[in-house]
This record gives C-alpha cells, structure tokens and sequence, in this order.
C-alpha cells in the first residue's frame, strides 16, 4: 500500500525534480510564479490521471463534506500595497481563504477552464498558502499471504506551497495520513477466515492467564498489605518505636507489582488485537505500544529466578541499593544539564542546526555525554559571529569536561561503591534489621506462644488460628 500511494508522490517528483526528501524539513524549493504555477498544476492534473499512473489498488475517496475531488485553498492577507523602493508597507494582517472544490470529471471534462479561472491567478505579493488537499482510499492485499483479512485504508493527503516567509522561494510539502478502516461487503474463500478464528481464540486464551495471575499476585499484595499493618501495629505497642522505611517494603514484593502491570498491559493489547483482526478498531499503535511494553516487562521479570542463586543475584542487589543514590544524583546533575539546554538554545540556536529547538538540544548534549558526533557538534557552527563562536567553544569544552571527566565519572562511581557494598555483605554477612530480628525470636515455639495472645498470626510462628488465615501473606 505504501507502494501505490508513492506513485502519485514519486511521479510528481520526476516531473519537477522533486527528490523527496530535504536536508531540513523534507520539502521542494521553487524559486519563480511558473514553476509555482507548473506545480500546482501538475499535482491536480496527477490526481486526474490516478488510475490510469498507480501500480497500486487506489481509487478516490470522500472528503469530511462527503464530496469527491480535489478541495484547493489559498491564503491572503486581506489588504497589502508595498513598494520596496520607497521602504513603503501597507498591510492588513487580517487573513482570508478562498477555496474550490474541482471533481474528476470537472478535470477532463474543462481541462483548460479551470487553469484559466480567476482563483488560479495568485497575487504572490500577499499569497500566505496554497493547501491542496484529497482522499484517497485503497485495499492492502499482502496480508492474505499470512492468512490474514486484508486491510482497507483511507489516506488524507495534502499538499501545501508555504509563502509564509514571502523570501523569494515557496516550500512545498506533501504530507499524508493513512487510517485502516472497516472493509464493507468483505466475501473471502478459502483458509484465511479459519486462521483469523485460531488466532482470537489463542488471544483469549492468554488473557484468561493473564487474568488469573492478575488477581493472584493482586490478592497477595492486599494481604501483605494488611500484616505490614498489623505487624507495624504490633512492633509500636511492644517496643514503643516505629518501624524503619526499608522494613516496611520489605512485606512489598515487587515483583508482584511488575506482574500486575505487565498483565494488565497483556490483557488491554490482546483485546485491542483482537478487535483489529476482525476489523473493529484500528488502533495500532497503542495496541503494539501495550504488548511491547508487556513484553519487556516480563523478559524483566525473568530476573527474579535468576536472584535465586547468589552469583546471579549481586545485579538485583547492587541495583536495589544504588538506586536512592542514582536518583539523587541524577536530580542535581539534572539541573545542570537543563541549564545547559536552555543556554544552548537561546544562544546557538540561530547559528546550529542542532540548537534549534529544545528537544534537539536536549538530544544533542545527550550524544556528546556519551562521545558521539563530537566533531561534527563543533564544526558546524556558523562562523557568522566571532563573538557566538568564541562562546561554542567555551560552552561545548565546558559541558564535555564537566559531565564526561566529573559527573559521569561519579556516577559510575556510586554504582561501583554499592557493588563493592554488596560484595562484602555477601561474605562477611547481611545486616540485621528489626523485621529479621524480630523473625528470628518468632523461630521459637516458646516466644511464638508467649506472644500469641498479641499477635496471633505471627509470620513464622509454628502455629495460629485458622481465623487468620486470610490475612497470611507468603512470599
């Protein structure tokens, strides 16, 4: 499908030179009023011949106003005299479009007419744009070669001649929107019907699964939560103080709570898939943004098996005991780094390509952190300023110094420090808290009996009354 749409671009393009794609924005420069003309034009004669020029399964489609045809707007301001000259402007800001509406068969019918009409002499002085927008519609056959239904598509394609800047030169962009609708009076023979029911009923299978994980684990995390209330409860009254943070997660198991959103991602992008595999919706996106994301979590998840052994576990614990001071770090070193940002875009951004906007700012200083397009940074700085120039220097020698040698460093060092933490505690032994102390006395049948009457339910007591067992929590 991708195919057949590139023809009614691509041919365009080879008429006028148009390469398809532009070093900054994608876009077709034209520099005079008959290449401007031959442009719009050709676009519109193109759009007539579609059928007789596409390779793909194209055809025309309806518009928002259930209309067939090219829709051409241009935009003016509403008032403008200027005489360069005389440095003398007079203009009314105000803008007003006019727009037309040309069908298929207005085109072969009155090819000349309509080139030769009023609308189409632009007065290139006040012109702002010329959008010309269409629809097309087409089906993507390639899907029956997996056993799939086939997939119909509705493309919203615009093209526009941008005069904003009134320099001398209209870009022209073609942009295009593709939305998969529902096919109507869909008849297909053969095994493609069958796969499709397979496949929903292996999707349903797997969101039964999910389902019955999803209130397991969410089932033990209410319970834990529950006996870290009474526990806190317990250890306020018999020892008068309050129990330590780390203590308290330590009735959270994690993992759990990774399994519930993992399953609740599986679950929502099975049923969005199977709603697109029988044509209902076509949300693609958000259904392959879930089960990706579902995906990862659960290859993530495979680590706590792996925590089981003592080699394979220092991963988990070095990064469940770095990960506060990361965090820290990161908060302070993140001040700094958007300092930087905001300096690079107020300053080199109308000297750098790459400084234009925030977001490639951003992206920019995040390369040069870890080495990358360092030279190509510095070399492509407009020499248009010596005073900008001196700056570039300065700011980029300053940000590579700063975060590579110090800020980069320490934050490999902390990590290392609680590696080498986590080593030593592996051999010489863990610290004990309050929660394992507290284990440790409820391992004797005598304590756990005298303190029965305050806490029936003891985590690791030897026994306790069945009316409790709801509020157990085994990890």
């Amino acid at each position: 499908m991708e195919t057949g749409l590139a023809d009614f671009e691509n041919t365009h393009g080879h008429h006028t030179g148009y390469a398809g794609v532009d070093e900054e924005d994608y876009s077709y420069s034209v520099y005079t009023q008959e290449d401007a003309y031959e442009s719009i034009f050709y676009a519109i004669n193109q759009y007539h011949h579609l059928k007789n020029i596409s390779l793909g399964t194209l055809s025309y489609g309806e518009n928002e106003e259930h209309r067939i045809g090219l829709k051409v707007c241009k935009q003016y301001y509403k008032k403008r005299t200027m005489f360069p000259s005389n440095d003398t402007l007079n203009i009314d800001s105000d803008i007003e479009t006019d727009c037309i509406y040309v069908d298929p068969q207005g085109l072969s019918k009155n090819a000349e007419d309509w080139r030769n009409s009023s609308f189409f002499r632009l007065e290139f002085y006040r012109l702002l744009q010329v959008e010309i927008s269409f629809h097309l519609k087409g089906i993507d056959l390639q899907t029956m070669l997996s056993r799939e239904l086939p997939d119909c598509y509705a493309f919203q394609n615009t093209i526009t001649f941008d005069n904003r800047a009134h320099s001398g030169k209209i870009k022209i962009y073609f942009d295009s929107d593709a939305n998969i609708e529902e096919c109507k009076d869909l008849k297909i023979s053969g095994s493609v019907q069958k796969n499709t029911q397979y496949m929903l009923l292996f999707d349903s299978f797997v969101i039964v699964i999910c389902l019955a994980s999803l209130i397991l684990c969410t089932r033990s995390i209410v319970l834990a939560l529950r006996l870290r209330k009474r526990f806190l409860n317990f250890f306020l009254e018999k020892y008068q103080r309050h129990v330590c943070n780390a203590d308290q997660w330590e009735f959270i198991n994690g993992w759990y709570v990774l399994v519930i959103i993992s399953d609740l991602m599986t679950i929502i992008g099975s049923i969005l898939k199977m709603e697109i595999q029988v044509k209902n919706i076509t949300n693609y996106d958000l259904c392959s943004i879930l089960l990706g994301t579902s995906t990862l979590l659960v290859w993530v998840g495979v680590i706590r098996y792996l925590g089981y052994f003592q080699t394979y576990n220092v991963l988990i614990l070095t990064m469940q005991a770095s990960l506060p001071k990361v965090l820290r770090f990161c908060a302070c070193a993140g001040m700094i780094y958007l300092g930087y940002t905001f300096c690079g875009w107020i300053v080199l951004g109308p000297y750098h390509n790459k400084f234009v906007a925030l977001n490639t700012v951003s992206e920019c200083l995040f390369s040069l952190v870890n080495g990358d397009d360092m030279f190509a940074t510095f070399a492509q700085i407009q020499q248009k300023s010596v005073l900008v120039w001196l700056f570039s220097r300065l700011y980029l020698y300053s940000f590579i110094s700063l975060f590579i040698y110090m800020i980069l460093s320490l934050f490999i060092a902390l990590i290392t420090d609680s590696y080498d933490t986590i080593k030593k505690y592996q051999q010489n032994g863990f610290p004990v808290t309050d929660l394992q102390e507290f284990l440790k006395e409820c391992n004797s049948r005598e304590e756990c009996q005298k303190q029965s009457s305050a806490f029936p339910s003891c985590v690791c007591c030897l026994r306790r009354k069945a009316s409790d067992d709801h509020l157990m929590f085994t990890n």
